[in-house]
């Protein structure tokens, strides 16, 4: 692997300088410091301290046990020491000492880390010299961490060589170029770049790190971890294109500066075009070759003695006529001119300060050949010019899909004043000759820089405009498909009820399938409801939904789902089902057809058709919506926008987050759990999530968190990620364990020895066999200390968790103390107070969908044709987009509010948003504003959400 070529390349230079005998000399010259520890540690760990150096930046991470935060600011004092640290090592290169502040600060920091790799913590502090800017998670010791590369952000790979070993920086902070992409706060931006470096996932930095993040949310966490990946990917691309130009000898001192100073792929792109070389030679490549360099630059250095006739070869091509001379000359210089710097800066300044506009219009082609369906999907876009200062991102995603599909074609529109007014700048200002030029070769010099604009400056400035539109569009559409996916699977589950689950179908007839209040199929079938046998198939479905009192029904929303609701409608009005008061409600069924085909489903369900699979997904939709979701490929619910175009490795690793995200802080119970729902829990995998259901079926269910470190491949730091997030079930151990107890001989089970006694010692047979209250709460176990504490200062139980009694406890006690004494007196945080406080508090089997929205059920219908501008209806939301949002208002088309009509003072105050927008699930009242039957369009008007 990479990682492991980086670091042996990174061990090679120290290993050297361990054998010298300055290295320990230097390290007991420092004071606060036990010198004969030190040495001895520095001989044996040479081999850990280049992983560990590259970590090392003072960035500050708290402890977790007694969490003490000083916020700061990121390596302000080390600098003072540099340079007296580089002077006493004479066996690093001179050149070392004129690189960057971080170079010095990692090699700096190379003597100081030594013994935290062989002694992981000591008093809660790093043993090294600037020990109080450092914090460590104080949990399990640390496994060796792969640091793919160093917090500078610069690739350690090319750092082999002694040589290079100065060219391998960048000249900028990534502390600080995190800070200004994200707007997150330094310290915070330093302390994540710590907290990915050690594996931690995003869900649990979000709920057990609180303190270190300033409670940033789960998105911008996401944003931070992308933006930090781009810019390591840009280090090390630019590192890559230093060796490959280095070894061509094209390297100068200021295209490394420039190099060096990248912070994004566009504008290392645009530094090392120039040199990169073309598959085919350019036309002034073929130029040089015939010999015509010397005279283009002859004609901006020494013009008066330049003469083009004594080029004239009258047998080789390109050089037989004086036009084919001065066409090769005027190839150089334009080649020349595009490629410099200081000219490519000015046309962009240029640009940035006049109207450019991208254009779209039909295709030529399209307009004779095209499917007129797919031209009218873009009729926006026939004749549209936006400017690229203003143009939202869904118009850039679908001009770019109209394009790839030959409907459209676009330009950038650059007015011809920027080219007029750079042409003059050249030929006056930048490349002005040294002596007077002839007319003949002034027009050549013009023509040249027109050349370059033309031919090679002005398709750059397109490609980078659109390539930068683009990312920026395809960033927020994967953003905006991340929101909607965490609003759809935190949807309220519908528990207590049976349900009936219908797959509609014409030819091949509606599945139907009957599912208990716990998930377990009690009936399928078929019934033709649209082949005139509708007043038969109602009987059989009468009696099924009295034979199992089932009262809900749940109609997949795809081929022929509005009669099967019509259908349904009309039965319910006309009482049909009466005693029972059947309600129905509408279930997007994107991607049922694609799981019951799937090997989880043919595992799941072995004995089922597939068609009656799919009746079956679509109901435990409805019952728990995030343990059917998750089943299912994300892209494929659906509820994106332009998914398919958008760079399909950012989406799955966003929406993986997401899932992730969403399982974990609604968590699972580990007992009844799917094994396809522990995947997503933070820190497990396949792998591991298969090693747990195996336990579970070989020793019976788990009785506590600590239980959980004997499966195998669950080490102590995925046992840290995923512990907070695994639910026990207290009755249901209770039963196992009363059951098991005679099993167990004289060992008591449910003795009420010390919690914290049993977690540290080294587990005989049956010491973890104690059910352990606190595992049914969100109380992470590194708290259950803190916890316990907290519960013998207010006088409570562990078994009292969630009843009122306890509520009363705690609030007499934080009214009395306050929050912040309260948690002084722990010796904790605030934000892990508050944490124990919610587990304690929350009544057992608390749920945090319970506050989102539930399923809309109905008993009426209302067809397209019936709505009038004017009609005011009830919806659900069904997809936001950017440029509104889209909701089922229960006629077969979704409705579109226009983003403009979605103020604040239209959304509801209770509920806490994250943005001014919709998501999916959402209820609201809406207004007709316009029916558009032959397109099928619904304008509508928010009124209020429900």
């Amino acid at each position: 692997s990479s990682e492991s070529e980086e670091e042996e390349e990174e061990w090679k230079p120290k290993t050297k300088m361990a054998k010298k005998p300055r290295l320990p000399k230097k390290i007991e010259a420092k004071p606060k410091k036990v010198p004969a520890a030190r040495s001895a540690v520095a001989r044996k760990t040479v081999n850990k301290v280049a992983i560990k150096q590259e970590m090392d930046v003072s960035l500050p991470i708290a402890s977790a046990e007694n969490n003490r935060m000083q916020l700061l600011k990121v390596k302000e004092e080390h600098v003072g020491t540099i340079p007296k640290t580089l002077n006493q090592k004479p066996e690093v290169p001179k050149k070392m000492e004129i690189n960057s502040f971080q170079g010095k600060n990692v090699q700096s920091l190379e003597t100081d880390e030594k013994p935290s790799t062989s002694v992981p913590v000591v008093g809660n502090q790093l043993k090294c010299e600037k020990s109080e800017e450092d914090f460590t998670l104080n949990e399990p010791p640390f496994k060796k961490i792969k640091s793919t590369t160093c917090p500078e952000g610069k690739p350690v790979k090319s750092l082999g060589g002694n040589k290079v070993k100065e060219e391998f920086e960048m000249n900028w902070d990534i502390v600080q170029a995190l800070s200004e992409i994200t707007n997150v706060e330094p310290w915070v931006c330093a302390n994540l770049i710590r907290l990915f470096q050690e594996e931690n996932t995003i869900p649990f930095i979000a709920r057990y790190r609180k303190e270190l993040i300033n409670n940033l949310e789960a998105d911008a966490l996401r944003e931070v971890q992308q933006t930090l990946e781009e810019l390591r990917s840009v280090a090390k691309k630019t590192h890559t294109m230093i060796q490959k130009l280095k070894k061509e000898g094209k390297l100068s001192g200021c295209l490394l500066t420039a190099l060096l100073n990248c912070r994004t792929l566009e504008e290392l792109d645009h530094v090392s075009a120039p040199y990169k070389t073309g598959s085919k030679g350019t036309k002034a490549q073929r130029a040089k070759q015939l010999g015509l360099e010397p005279a283009a630059l002859s004609l901006l250095q020494n013009p008066m003695e330049l003469n083009l006739f004594s080029y004239i070869r009258p047998n080789t091509k390109g050089l037989s006529t004086i036009q084919e001379v001065e066409a090769g000359v005027q190839h150089i210089l334009a080649d020349i001119f595009a490629k410099d710097k200081d000219t490519l800066d000015f046309i962009r300044k240029l640009c940035q300060q006049r109207y450019i506009c991208i254009q779209s219009a039909l295709a030529k082609v399209s307009a004779k050949s095209g499917n007129e369906k797919d031209i009218d999907k873009f009729q926006l876009y026939h004749e549209f010019s936006c400017s690229i200062k203003n143009i939202q991102h869904h118009q850039i995603l679908a001009i770019n899909r109209g394009e790839n599909l030959k409907i459209l074609t676009v330009k950038v529109n650059i007015p011809d004043g920027v080219k007029n007014e750079f042409c003059w700048w050249c030929v006056n200002e930048r490349w002005r000759p040294k002596q007077f030029l002839k007319p003949e070769l002034m027009r050549i010099l013009r023509t040249s820089v027109e050349d370059a604009y033309k031919r090679l400056i002005y398709p750059l400035l397109c490609r980078e405009f659109r390539s930068k539109l683009t990312s920026d569009a395809e960033k927020e559409s994967v953003m905006m498909f991340g929101r909607n996916l965490r609003q759809l699977l935190l949807t309220s589950p519908v528990r207590g009820r049976t349900l009936m689950g219908v797959d509609p179908g014409y030819k091949h007839g509606c599945k139907l399938a009957i599912i208990s209040p716990t998930s377990q199929i009690l009936h399928t079938d078929v019934v033709y409801l649209h082949s005139g046998q509708g007043f038969r198939e109602a009987e059989k479905i009468r009696k099924l939904l009295l034979q199992f009192n089932c009262s809900t029904v749940v109609i997949g929303n795809g081929t022929a789902c509005r009669e099967t609701e019509a259908y349904f409608a009309d039965l319910i009005m006309k009482k049909y089902f009466a005693p029972l008061d059947v309600v129905y409600c509408i279930v997007s069924e994107a991607g049922a057809s694609i799981y019951s085909v799937s090997p989880e489903a043919s595992k799941e369900m072995p004995d089922l058709d597939p068609n009656l699979r799919s009746a079956v997904s679509i109901a435990r939709r409805v019952q728990d919506p995030l343990a059917e979701l998750v089943k299912i490929e994300p892209k494929h619910i659906g509820v994106g926008m332009y998914q398919h175009d958008v760079s399909q490795t950012l989406l799955k690793a966003t929406l993986d987050s997401v899932v992730e995200e969403c399982v974990s802080f609604v968590g699972v119970d580990i007992n009844i759990c799917s094994e396809i729902l522990l995947r997503h829990i933070a820190g497990l995998n396949a792998n591991r999530a298969k090693n747990i259901i195996e336990w579970r079926e070989r020793n019976g269910p788990f009785i506590n968190r600590e239980q959980l470190k004997e499966v195998k491949g669950l080490g102590p730091k995925t046992f840290q990620q995923c512990a907070g997030f695994i639910r026990f079930n207290q009755e249901y151990i209770k039963t196992f364990c009363s059951n098991k107890k005679t099993e167990f001989g004289n060992q008591a089970v449910l003795t009420k020895a010390g919690v914290q006694g049993k977690k540290k010692s080294k587990p005989t047979p049956y010491v973890s066999r104690q059910p352990n209250p606190l595992d049914q709460t969100c109380i992470h176990p590194e708290s259950y200390n803190i916890a316990m504490r907290f519960l013998s200062l207010i006088g409570g139980n562990a078994n009292d968790i969630g009843k009122s009694d306890m509520q009363q406890k705690v609030n007499a006690v934080i009214q009395k103390e306050g929050l912040e004494g309260t948690a002084k007196r722990l010796n904790t945080t605030v934000h892990t107070l508050q944490l124990i406080i919610d587990g304690l508090t929350q009544p057992e089997g608390f749920d945090i969908r319970t506050d989102f929205d539930k399923p809309d059920f109905k008993r009426s219908i209302v067809c397209f044709e019936d709505l009038r501008v004017g009609t005011v209806l009830t919806g659900k939301v069904e997809n936001a987009t950017p440029f509104g949002v889209f909701v089922d208002v229960g006629v077969g088309k979704a409705g579109l509010i226009p983003v403009r009509n979605i103020t604040e003072a239209k959304l509801s105050k209770v509920k806490k948003r994250r943005s001014l927008g919709l998501g999916p699930g959402e209820r609201v009242e809406v207004k007709v504003l316009n029916v558009d039957i032959p397109r099928l369009r619904i304008t509508l008007d928010l009124i209020r959400v429900i």
